[in-house]
């Protein structure tokens, strides 16, 4: 993060440098909007941290009633096959485990910042395993990797923006947005587990304190991992159960979106009820994990929009489409998609706002080659560096290892297979 940090920041301010000469009769100096950027980025970056306290409190509480009712273990035990093989030194019945299960499952029902206290959750238990702190384990960036492709059954925020947009098909983007999300994820994986004999974690590492280390042992044979699982015919009713649910979210996506958050409160309290859990307590003591949380990231947040802002703002971001649109054209990318593509891993909120200014334009349309093309790069893409810096910043990593690496080639993948499925579909 940085040489990222510093490139940003570097090609940002030669970039404005020379259109203050180039351009001297802007009405704007390109100096004065880049100052204006930084100011901005780093107001908003502190927003969006205030903003995210309420939503980190409720669904830590939240994670909290299941973790004391002991839901993350039953979640755990319920695809440990799958689970310990992507994850070998996490053990089997780790606490990390049912955390990394509720974030896949939130993304997956595209639940955006819901998603992200689960995450959370998972790398502070996942930390307690590393025995380097400061430097991210395998687990870690193999779970950022699969965090930030994760594949997504309902997009329901692009869903409702398409509809508000007047869109006969809001849900039209389901199909090929779980296709491009399946493609990134495999791609994903297959990047953390490759690329990290390029990034071993550095001997001068300082060792884990003994109190934060779990008295679990890090690793576990498969054979001792699997003792203690549901029987296989459980675990593969679960697994049908979920792909059943494909052909369920691309008819009824729409009718099914509202009601997924309230229906996850509800089902969480009745959990605890039934597990005799003080629900009202455990609810509040996960609330004050997450507010303090929230908190922490707040600096990490600020240096890493602050360089995408000064980024967008010199008018480096603008220059890269107008030298590669024309060729990413003859592929199936559109210039006008084109900076949705190459936004989208910077900054969440541009990403959506170039999307929203797309599709609403008439001549356009949601309903465009153009417009499904998209909205399903904002489905099936990640803000990568947003939840590195987040997720990191929540336990103090800073040698991020081949985390961005792994995470920009699943982006890159998951582009790719949004244009062919879309070209497929709607070309």
């Amino acid at each position: 993060m940085n040489i990222v940090f510093f490139l940003l920041v570097l090609i940002a301010f030669l970039t404005a440098a020379w259109r203050q000469f180039s351009e001297p009769t802007a009405d704007v100096s390109p100096m004065d909007a880049l100052s204006g950027a930084m100011i901005d980025s780093a107001t908003g970056a502190v927003e969006l941290a205030l903003g995210l306290v309420g939503v980190m409190a409720l669904f830590l509480g939240l994670m909290k009633i299941a973790e004391q009712g002991g839901l993350l273990k039953i979640l755990a035990r319920l695809i440990r096959p799958l689970m310990v093989r992507l994850f070998p030194d996490v053990p089997a019945d780790h606490p990390a485990m049912g955390a990394m299960i509720l974030n896949m499952s939130a993304n997956m029902l595209g639940l955006g910042n819901a998603a992200t206290p689960f995450g959370i959750k998972a790398m502070q238990e996942l930390n307690r395993l590393n025995p380097c702190k400061g430097s991210a384990s395998d687990s870690m960036v193999l779970f950022l990797a699969i965090n930030t492709s994760s594949i997504t059954l309902l997009p329901t925020g692009v869903i409702a923006l398409r509809a508000s947009a007047g869109s006969m098909d809001p849900a039209g983007i389901l199909p090929t947005t779980l296709f491009a999300t399946l493609c990134s994820t495999v791609a994903a994986i297959l990047a953390a587990k490759g690329y990290r004999r390029f990034f071993p974690v550095k001997a001068e590492t300082t060792e884990a304190n003994p109190a934060e280390q779990s008295s679990e042992p890090s690793t576990l044979p498969l054979t001792e991992a699997e003792e203690g699982a549901y029987p296989a015919w459980v675990s593969m009713a679960a697994l049908i159960g979920f792909l059943l649910l494909i052909p369920l979210t691309v008819f009824y996506g729409e009718v099914i979106s509202p009601w997924i958050l309230p229906a996850l409160m509800l089902g969480f309290l009745l959990f605890g009820v039934f597990r005799r859990v003080p629900i009202y307590e455990s609810f509040v003591e996960g609330a004050k994990e997450g507010f303090q949380v929230a908190l922490k990231i707040i600096p990490y947040l600020v240096a890493i929009l602050v360089a995408v802002g000064m980024f967008r703002a010199s008018g480096a971001m603008e220059w890269l489409v107008g030298q590669i649109g024309q060729l990413t054209s003859l592929v199936g990318l559109p210039a006008e998609a084109l900076p949705m593509a190459l936004l989208r891993p910077l900054s969440g909120s541009g990403a959506y706002g170039v999307m929203a200014s797309i599709i609403n334009d008439p001549a356009i349309g949601p309903d465009s080659y153009v417009g499904y093309l998209v909205s399903t790069l904002q489905g099936s893409t990640e803000t990568t560096f947003y939840v590195l810096a987040v997720y990191f910043g929540a336990v103090q990593v800073r040698r991020i290892r081949h985390a961005l690496a792994a995470g920009l080639t699943a982006d890159i993948v998951g582009v790719i297979a949004a244009v062919v499925a879309v070209s497929f579909l709607y070309g």
